[in-house]
């Protein structure tokens, strides 16, 4: 009996999930550069990622998710209309908006940096979505770059910035026209990065 190809995509994403589960850090496709990415629930995987990006832990990360369900349990509850609004924009902007949302006390200062909100995002990215949905939740989402300086906007650029720092990285496109996601405050509205 024949078997099937293994698709490549499918394959990777398998692989980069034992490697998130096993608190390992990855880099993967967004929707305009290439992100670093670990379980958010192990601060060890996560203060690697602070340390290869050389990033202070006061500045805060990104979680990003196929779906708001997979936010919810770091997040205070939002009024029916700041979720409605929360998810119209996400399902219907062109480009991708990261949304700073008031954030339960105990997450960790890692994810959360000095501030009362955590950045969070839903990705229509298909990469972004097979990780998360076959993670099964959020995963940390921050620029593929040693802070100040130019993301990744291929594999191959994270290669050459991190060498063997990025323990898999999954293959895929970015859209080199697109800027990073916009950020805005969830309560105010106020853009806080354009």
């Amino acid at each position: 009996m024949k078997q099937k190809p293994v698709n490549k995509v499918t394959n990777q994403i398998e692989q980069a999930v034992k490697v998130l589960q096993q608190g390992g850090v990855i880099a993967y496709p967004t929707e305009a550069v290439y992100g670093l990415g670990c379980d958010p629930e192990n601060l060890d995987a996560v203060k690697k990622i602070l340390e290869i990006k050389q990033r202070e832990k006061e500045k805060g990360l990104i979680l990003i998710a196929s779906n708001f369900e997979q936010l919810r349990n770091y997040l205070k509850p939002l009024d029916k209309e700041t979720e409605e609004k929360l998810l119209s924009a996400w399902s219907q902007s062109e480009r991708a908006i990261t949304w700073l949302v008031p954030v339960k006390q105990e997450v960790s200062v890692y994810l959360k940096g000095q501030f009362d909100t955590l950045a969070v995002r839903v990705s229509n990215h298909p990469v972004v979505k097979d990780l998360c949905d076959t993670f099964g939740r959020a995963i940390v989402s921050t620029s593929a770059n040693i802070s100040t300086q130019e993301a990744a906007r291929t594999s191959q650029q994270v290669k050459e910035i991190f060498n063997s720092n990025v323990d898999f990285i999954v293959e895929g496109e970015t859209d080199i026209n697109a800027q990073p996601s916009e950020i805005r405050d969830a309560l105010t509205n106020k853009v806080i990065r354009l």
